[in-house]
């Protein structure tokens, strides 16, 4: 889509759910909790009390034509870097370089195929080099990871220490990743360094609807090119999920600088262990960037439909 003029500091204003006031005193544990009471509002570490509001930049309903339907969407594993990296914004770039992306996602209930306001979606994915903050080290093969080629689905060799034993991080579970299934059977990561840079998270507004602001995904050997989210209602985790991108745009995006950089990638769309259509995005030119919509279809009631 043609755009003049995008705003870069976008991420500098108010984020996802506006916050009246104190919204950087506000953690994911507050905010879950706000946005599953009525009441709606939440005490911050300053004692201030605030409402959390959800807002997009603009209307952006009519993107979402054919970008996925709301039927149930698959859920996957989390992957060995998840954590609460406690980061409420729509801006999740901080300093990586890349190809900038927007994300617009839409959380519908599955069963009535209407949109789901005030649920919390948490992204978070690798940078460029295929590093994740919080967890460096390991998703560089660092930290006493042995050298040579990871097992298929296993970014960097020896998993976190988080993972349980005998667990294959970034494997799916029991099911294949089918509509329905766990988490992940990952227990989440304890961070191993203090960088959060394409962390965040984001609550839906009226329209079911979140934005956010980050850098083209990279890539690391074992997985294909994704984007993680998650979904939550109330303090239930009810969707685990990635995102996914046409080839064509990855090798496009990939060819210009930092990308150029990373030689040598191994997985892709067709011979990824967890990837499946239905996870594409819809993707389109957006300024200097990319705009990518997709609708999650969600179980809210937890009944498996």
């Amino acid at each position: 889509m043609a755009a003049a003029h995008h705003d870069h500091h976008e991420g500098q204003r108010v984020s996802r759910r506006r916050l009246i006031a104190g919204i950087g005193s506000v953690g994911l544990a507050g905010l879950l909790a706000a946005c599953g009471r009525d009441s709606g509002s939440v005490t911050t570490s300053t004692g201030e009390t605030v409402s959390p509001q959800a807002t997009t930049a603009k209307d952006l309903t009519a993107l979402f034509a054919d970008a996925n339907t709301c039927r149930l969407t698959a859920d996957t594993t989390q992957g060995p870097y998840y954590f609460d990296a406690d980061k409420i914004r729509s801006d999740i770039r901080e300093d990586r370089a890349g190809t900038r992306l927007r994300l617009a996602i839409r959380v519908q209930d599955s069963e009535k195929c209407g949109p789901l306001s005030n649920a919390v979606v948490e992204i978070w994915h690798c940078d460029a080099a295929g590093l994740y903050s919080g967890a460096e080290a390991q998703s560089s093969g660092g930290g006493g990871a042995p050298g040579g080629a990871p097992p298929s689905g296993v970014p960097g060799g020896a998993p976190p220490s988080g993972a349980p034993g005998g667990a294959r991080p970034g494997s799916p579970p029991a099911g294949g990743g089918a509509p329905g299934g766990g988490n992940g059977e990952l227990a989440d990561l304890t961070p191993t360094d203090d960088k959060r840079y394409l962390r965040g998270a984001q609550v839906t507004n009226a329209d079911g609807i979140v934005e956010f602001t980050t850098v083209w995904p990279g890539w690391y050997r074992g997985r294909t090119v994704h984007v993680h989210a998650m979904v939550h209602i109330g303090t239930d985790r009810v969707l685990t999920t990635q995102l996914m991108f046409d080839e064509a745009l990855n090798s496009k995006v990939f060819a210009a600088q930092p990308y150029a950089a990373h030689t040598g990638r191994d997985t892709f769309n067709d011979n990824d262990n967890i990837y499946d259509a239905s996870m594409l995005l819809k993707v389109t030119e957006d300024g200097d960037g990319h705009l990518g919509v997709i609708n999650f279809g969600v179980d809210a009631d937890r009944d498996g439909q």
